[in-house]
C-alpha cells in the first residue's frame, strides 16, 4: 500500500525540469529527518539560499525537515519514485538496496578526527561509494558530517559490562547492531522521529548520536547518562533522484553544483563547533550528568568492539575495507 501512495504521489508531481520551468520556477523538495538548528539542518537551508541565489530564483528549493514528508525509513524509496528529489540519509540506509558497502563508515573507532573523515570522502573511498548508487537511479551530491557518537542511558556506560541487556536504539546499521551485540546489548532499529518517546517510555533504554542531536531532539532530558565516547561518525550521503538531476537544463545544474559545493564545505565546518555548543547546553541544563572515558575504559572499549571488524568483513565486503584501510593507513582484522 505504501508503494502505491508513493507512486501517486510521484506521478502527481515529478514532471520533467524543462516543462516545470516553462511554468514557474523549478521545485526542488529536500527532505530530511532532523531538526534545522543541527548542522545538517542548517546546511540544508544554506543550500536553499545558494541554490535560489545563484539561479536567479528560477529554482525555488523546499526543505523539509523532522521527517515532515517521510519517515527515515521510506525516504530512499520516495527519492527513486521521484516525490522528493534530495535527501541526506544516513549512510547505513543504503543496505536496503542492496548497497551495503556505506555501512564501513560505521566501523567504531575508525575515524580519529573530522579532518580523517572529510579526507577519506572528499577522496578514493567517497568516491567509489558513490558510484555504487548510479544502478539504483540515485546520484551523489556529497557527504555531511554530523560529528561523534555519544551513548547514553539511565545509568552510567563507562565499561563493557554497563551495556549488559540494555535495548540500544539504533539507525538501522548492521555494523552498529554488531558492535553493540559486542558488548552485551539489544540493538533496536527504530525511526530517529520515535527516539524520543521511546527512550521516554522504556521502550528503549539507551541510545547513541551526536551532541547536536541530543539537543535538538531533547534526549538529554530523558536520558539520565550520557557519556562523551565519540565512538563512532555520524555522516550523511547528500544524494538526488538521478533522473531529475540529469534532466536539468546545464546551466541550471552547474549553478546548483556549485551551491551544493558550498553547502558541503560550510556544513561540515560547523559540525564541530555545533557539537561543542550542544554540549555544553546540554551540560548547562543540569538535567543529565556527562561522562568522559579514561585512557583504560577507552582501551576496553575499542577491545571489547574489535570482533566487529572481522566480521565486517563479511558483511560489507573485503574491497570496501581494503579501500578505506588504505586511505586511512590503518590494519583491518
Amino acid at each position: 500500500m505504501r508503494k502505491l501512495i508513493l507512486a501517486g504521489i510521484a506521478a502527481a508531481v515529478f514532471v520533467a525540469p524543462g516543462a516545470a520551468f516553462a511554468q514557474g520556477p523549478i521545485i526542488v523538495k529536500f527532505s530530511h529527518v532532523v531538526a534545522n538548528d543541527t548542522p545538517k539542518g542548517k546546511g540544508a537551508l544554506k543550500f536553499k539560499e545558494l541554490a535560489e541565489k545563484y539561479t536567479d530564483g528560477k529554482v525555488k528549493v523546499e526543505v523539509y525537515p523532522n521527517s515532515q514528508l517521510f519517515k527515515d525509513k521510506e525516504e530512499i524509496e520516495a527519492l527513486q519514485l521521484g516525490s522528493v528529489q534530495i535527501l541526506a540519509p544516513s549512510t547505513a540506509k543504503f543496505a536496503p538496496l542492496g548497497i551495503k558497502e556505506f555501512e564501513a563508515l560505521d566501523l567504531p573507532w575508525l575515524f580519529k578526527d573530522e579532518e580523517t573523515y572529510d579526507k577519506a570522502m572528499k577522496g578514493p573511498v567517497g568516491k567509489w561509494l558513490f558510484q555504487k548508487l548510479e544502478a539504483k537511479g540515485i546520484s551523489g551530491l556529497g557527504y555531511w558530517t554530523n560529528g561523534f557518537h555519544m551513548t547514553s542511558a539511565n545509568r552510567p556506560l563507562l565499561i563493557p559490562a554497563d551495556f549488559q541487556g540494555l535495548k540500544v536504539r539504533i539507525s538501522g546499521s548492521k555494523i552498529a547492531d554488531r558492535y553493540f551485540r559486542d558488548i552485551g546489548s539489544i540493538p533496536q532499529i527504530m525511526a530517529f522521529s520515535e527516539v524520543y518517546q521511546a527512550l521516554q517510555t522504556g521502550v528503549v533504554d539507551a541510545c547513541e548520536n551526536t551532541p547536536s542531536n541530543y539537543l535538538t531532539q531533547k534526549f538529554y532530558e530523558v536520558q539520565k547518562d550520557i557519556t562523551v565516547s565519540y565512538h563512532a561518525h555520524l555522516q550523511y550521503a547528500v544524494i538526488v533522484n538521478s533522473k531529475f538531476w540529469n534532466g536539468l537544463p546545464p546551466d541550471i545544474r552547474t549553478q546548483l553544483d556549485k551551491a551544493m559545493a558550498e553547502a558541503t564545505d560550510f556544513t561540515n565546518s560547523i559540525a564541530v563547533k555545533e557539537n561543542e555548543d550542544a554540549l555544553a547546553d546540554i551540560k548547562k541544563s543540569g538535567k543529565t550528568t556527562l561522562h568522559y572515558l579514561t585512557d583504560d575504559q577507552r582501551k576496553a572499549w575499542q577491545a571489547a568492539m574489535q570482533p566487529t571488524y572481522k566480521w565486517a568483513r563479511g558483511r560489507v565486503g573485503g574491497e570496501v575495507l581494503d579501500l578505506v584501510a588504505k586511505e586511512l593507513h590503518i590494519e583491518m582484522n
